[in-house]
């Protein structure tokens, strides 16, 4: 199971690890913290260093009521970065966290490698055929709502039959376009309860079904310090559990926060195979 990434093919079967930087004020775990030049630079390095394969970038923040930002905001935040760290890493394979076809066209344009979409198209009708144009490889997520209205989105007639009916439909649209590379992110804590999470996480092996390479998004979430009655910068060590029961029930990507423990978690998994 493989991606193209700027021409080099990325092999999935081995999970990979992508970690997150998040430039938005008011991200939930890490918000604020990177706002200068240097500190993005050692914490890119950082997560290079430890394994990273991928740095996803976010200047929209998709927290459970997060404000909304403007087109004009978001690239004057993400596009500096993008320039700035293709710039200082030649390899760097980075992840860009829009919903907006501009702001993707702009970002692969500047270096970007890959779109991460919380809104699987549905958002902006122009991102999918801006993604076959091109030619890089579309993360599409399940959401309902937006960030401001999902938590009020979270029933559901069957919740794994009715999130695999919707990649299905937004698969075989991206197919229609000429998209070729596809991974698929169940959207964890979007548009979804506590319960509703695990009983996700539980099902994850049947979205192999698919064929397609799986992302989970896990890392800090609600759903863990929840239900450990704790908060979010207590949530490493409930991460970490998790993350090796996603990468039994096939999870090829895990989006994190903590580089080092995750990849930790790959390795000792693989020992198991």
């Amino acid at each position: 199971m493989t991606i193209n990434c700027k021409g080099n093919l990325i092999d999935l079967s081995q999970p990979k690890i992508m970690g997150i930087l998040n430039i938005t004020p008011d991200s939930f775990f890490d918000g604020g913290k990177y706002k200068d030049e240097k500190a993005i630079l050692e914490q890119v390095e950082k997560m290079m260093t430890e394994g990273a394969s991928f740095i996803d970038i976010g200047a929209y923040s998709s927290r459970p009521g997060a404000k909304n930002v403007s087109e004009k905001e978001e690239l004057g935040k993400i596009t500096p970065i993008v320039n700035l760290l293709t710039k200082e890493f030649k390899d760097i394979l980075i992840s860009i966290d829009t919903f907006r076809s501009v702001v993707a066209s702009e970002c692969i344009e500047a270096g970007a490698a890959l779109i991460n979409d919380i809104y699987a198209g549905f958002q902006d009708q122009n991102i999918l055929p801006t993604i076959a144009k091109y030619k890089v490889p579309y993360i599409m997520m399940h959401m309902r709502g937006t960030p401001q209205t999902m938590q009020q989105h979270t029933n559901y007639e069957n919740l794994v039959r009715d999130i695999l009916f919707y990649f299905s439909e937004r698969v075989s649209k991206a197919r229609e376009l000429g998209i070729h590379d596809i991974i698929i992110d169940p959207g964890f804590g979007f548009a979804k309860t506590v319960e509703q999470n695990y009983e996700l996480l539980k099902n994850l092996d049947l979205f192999q079904n698919m064929n397609l390479p799986i992302l989970t998004g896990l890392s800090r979430k609600s759903m863990i310090y929840k239900v450990l009655q704790t908060d979010v910068k207590n949530a490493l060590n409930g991460t970490t559990a998790l993350h090796i029961y996603a990468l039994q029930k096939g999870a090829n990507i895990l989006r994190v926060h903590d580089v080092k423990e995750a990849m930790e978690c790959v390795k000792l998994h693989q020992q198991m195979l």
